[in-house]
């Protein structure tokens, strides 16, 4: 475990390798699975806000769920609010590319220019899951290790490029680039520790 200013940070952050092979996924995560992304409230506030620019960039199916059921849900098993699902367990925000690859329709606002918000953290920082402990603000980083993930594992080994590493831009995005700086050099001296 790394300790880096307030985040405890699992030791698979540092030594799994990740790089998602859309390509070869086809985007999977946007539809599998049992729950909506995680969402705080102030992303739930910011997508609420930004959802009628958004909604032109999803489906008709999307377009008609989100007015039926709304955009959020509460998944009580694993004790969070996120996106709504489809039936079929697909992501009321996901797309398509032209090549068949599931995207976010919020990311792909985004990248008009149109909305300044990406996408939620929960899925611009996975594999990595967050835990968070109130009132103490204890946060947990540790990686996510799902079988539909697999070409991303084989294609970080092969470019030898570490879940932290992949995720750089996500990371900065949500504590910083010093936050970030603390992380990469804690995780150098960590990986000489183990080679020594």
């Amino acid at each position: 475990m790394l300790i880096v200013q307030d985040v405890l940070i699992s030791d698979d952050v540092i030594e799994q390798e990740f790089i998602c092979n859309l390509s070869a996924c086809k985007g999977a995560c946007c539809w599998q699975g049992d729950y909506g992304a995680p969402v705080t409230a102030v992303e739930e506030k910011t997508i609420t806000d930004i959802l009628d620019v958004i909604k032109p960039n999803l489906s008709i199916e999307s377009q008609k769920l989100l007015q039926e059921k709304g955009a959020f849900d509460n998944f009580a098993e694993e004790n969070w609010r996120g996106t709504q699902l489809h039936d079929d367990g697909s992501c009321v925000f996901m797309t398509f590319d032209e090549g068949g690859i599931a995207q976010c329709g919020i990311e792909k606002t985004q990248k008009t220019g149109a909305i300044d918000f990406p996408k939620p953290l929960s899925c611009h920082l996975y594999p990595i899951r967050l835990i968070k402990q109130e009132p103490a603000s204890f946060e947990a980083w540790n990686y996510d290790s799902w079988d539909i993930c697999s070409p991303a594992c084989d294609l970080g080994k092969k470019e030898s490029v570490p879940v932290y590493k992949f995720l750089k831009a996500a990371i900065i995005r949500y504590k910083g680039k010093q936050f970030y700086e603390e992380l990469e050099q804690a995780a150098e001296h960590m990986s000489q520790g183990k080679k020594e």
